[in-house]
């Protein structure tokens, strides 16, 4: 039986896992949250962790006391996300959590040998060449749970990755496909949180809106799947069933299909390489009868273009327009810009900084301050 640790365990992922968890009976040795005690303590109670750890560290007190009368170790903050991630009782490392709080964890878990079934996309983003050099090293396995990353490693399976011409990875295009700057001057939050396919949190919904979460992805698959820029394609897929797909040298194109169901590359990555049914609906094509596909728009949504530009440019880059990105984010959800404002100051940080190399843990954390620092004087 495999033994599973949820970093991010009351968020969108982190109660979908807990789905897959509870038909499979896998056994959970750690669950962690950012501060939803509520619902830790009902999964505490039902999972039955060794361990709890709650990162907002006001609400250590309160989950321990809520815990009392319960036989586990209650951890706090980053010392506690990172204490979870290396525990030797864990077969794999679920890290859903979301932000850059993401990436020590994951360096964490890689360092003490434990795969890490990977969620978080900053970890990538920030620090993708310090994680995949560190996994090599230490032989560990980094199975995505992205759809679009699922996917594409489903795609690869009894093939030669030396033999990809390119991966095209599907987007949905979020609510304002085909939208103008014009018609995106005033876009409301309520708007910018209604996805068509996918229900997520708050910040990654924002993010499908402006096309900042497929930029992301981009640079991910280029850490994940050894990739140049140039072997990435982008393509708008309204229907989000063709999670992405795979192109080898014989022209044979090779794509994984699916419901709009995050369930599914979660219970991948987590019961990797079975494949066992699965708590969610089963694929109708005739049901959707046509899907489509698009190129992307990408002077109106200059989020995906900086993402790009930032990954071909290497360095520190994709750190900064993650690090400008989530604070514009905030701002736009605590109403302080605008919608647009968002993919312009990702830009504006990106253009600002001269280039510099990441060869530490310390070197992102001094590039992803700085990033925010300069955002937050553009606010």
């Amino acid at each position: 039986m495999k033994r599973v640790s949820i970093l991010g365990s009351t968020g969108s992922i982190g109660k979908q896992a807990l789905e897959v968890i509870r038909l499979h009976k896998l056994s959970v040795t750690a669950l962690a949250a950012h501060s939803n005690i509520k619902l830790l303590e009902e999964q505490a109670r039902e999972f039955k962790p060794g361990f709890i750890c709650i990162y907002n560290e006001d609400l250590y007190g309160e989950i321990k006391t809520r815990l009392a009368d319960m036989d586990v170790k209650v951890l706090a903050g980053m010392d506690g996300l990172c204490e979870i991630a290396r525990l030797s009782d864990t077969n794999i490392l679920l890290n859903s959590v979301v932000g850059m709080v993401g990436l020590l964890p994951t360096l964490t878990a890689i360092d003490a040998g434990i795969s890490v079934a990977l969620a978080n996309k900053e970890t990538l983003v920030a620090g993708g060449k310090l994680v995949m050099d560190l996994a090599k090293k230490k032989n560990v396995k980094i199975l995505p749970v992205d759809s679009e990353h699922s996917a594409i490693f489903q795609a690869l399976q009894g093939n030669d990755i030396n033999q990809i011409n390119k991966v095209i990875l599907t987007a949905s295009g979020g609510p304002f496909f085909n939208k103008t700057k014009a018609e995106l001057q005033n876009v409301t939050l309520e708007q910018a949180l209604n996805h068509p396919n996918w229900s997520m949190g708050n910040k990654v919904t924002i993010d499908s809106s402006t096309l900042m979460n497929k930029g992301l992805e981009f640079i991910e698959a280029k850490w994940l799947f050894n990739l140049d820029s140039s072997q990435i394609e982008v393509v708008v897929h309204r229907q989000s069933v063709v999670h992405s797909a795979v192109e080898y040298k014989d022209y044979s194109v090779i794509a994984q299909l699916g419901v709009p169901d995050m369930k599914i590359p979660i219970q991948y990555a987590l019961l990797y390489p079975q494949r066992l049914e699965c708590p969610t609906k089963r694929l109708s094509l005739t049901d959707y009868g046509t899907l489509t596909f698009e190129k992307p728009d990408y002077e109106t949504f200059k989020c995906l273009k900086a993402c790009i530009k930032a990954i071909e440019l290497g360095g520190a880059y994709p750190c900064i327009v993650n690090a400008a990105n989530e604070v514009a984010v905030e701002s736009f959800i605590a109403k302080k810009i605008t919608f647009l404002q968002i993919g312009e100051m990702v830009t504006a940080a990106l253009n600002h900084f001269p280039f510099n190399e990441i060869n530490s843990y310390n070197d992102v954390i001094e590039f992803d301050t700085k990033a925010r620092e300069y955002v937050k004087s553009l606010i």
